[in-house]
């Protein structure tokens, strides 16, 4: 499918090596934005969903995308250029360590969905490779990137796999990026945790809250917890 309609937007995605998955929409809705955003920064924007959704939630006057892929980074374009926050919404076309080497902002909410298999697996796609797989974007380079770019009060949130979440906490604390809030993700009440959505803050201070969401009771049945996070964007919710 290469369009996907969702209540207030809509997205191309027949360019992108990812299409729109549930992690990318679990983040737009779940990335805490209590700091009242001015400035947001999505790493790795893919088609651009994170950011088409952070637009919709909050009153940013500034949102970014970044992209190294050329095919994905002009759906993104097209994407936001097609949504009703066009004028808050801009694309930049390069990889982290050259958007980093001379940067012009710092913003009040960083998020990603970083590659992530680590797999020695590797797909037929160059293409595919690049958006999937974490020696694109290492987790290091991203929580370094994040610590340079981030305001004082800012916000860094991800969604990575459960089985990574206790080295990428003790890899942000390494540069004083401290655990907000920790949901950790299961497909079912029974299967396994898959997914650790994580915010972070420069604040060592504030409470950590750490809970569980789980997606679905049975196929297509959603938990109420589910619908309540994606309700405002899914036409179905």
């Amino acid at each position: 499918m290469s369009k996907f309609q969702f209540k207030q937007f809509s997205i191309e995605q027949d360019r992108c090596a990812m299409k729109i998955g549930t992690d990318g929409v679990l983040l737009g809705a779940w990335t805490p934005i209590d700091n009242n955003p001015r400035s947001i920064l999505d790493i790795g924007t893919g088609t651009g969903i994170i950011a088409l959704m952070l637009a919709q939630r909050s009153n940013s006057e500034q949102i970014d995308g970044l992209e190294i892929d050329e095919e994905a980074y002009e759906q993104a374009v097209a994407n936001f250029e097609n949504s009703p926050w066009s004028d808050r919404l801009f694309c930049f076309h390069a990889g982290l360590d050259e958007f980093i080497e001379e940067p012009e902002d710092e913003y009040d909410l960083i998020v990603s969905n970083p590659p992530f298999y680590t797999d020695d697996f590797k797909s037929a796609t160059e293409q595919r490779n690049l958006a999937r797989f974490a020696d694109a974007m290492p987790f290091e380079d991203l929580i370094e990137a994040a610590d340079l770019l981030l305001s004082e009060n800012g916000i860094f949130a991800v969604i990575i796999p459960f089985k990574e979440e206790d080295n990428f906490v003790a890899l942000a604390k390494e540069i004083e990026l401290y655990p907000i809030k920790i949901t950790r993700v299961k497909g079912t009440p029974t299967t396994v945790i898959i997914r650790s959505l994580l915010a972070f803050s420069r604040n060592e201070n504030l409470d950590l809250i750490i809970d569980e969401l789980v997606i679905e009771t049975a196929r297509h049945i959603y938990t109420k917890e589910y619908i309540e996070l994606t309700k405002d964007f899914y036409l179905k919710m």
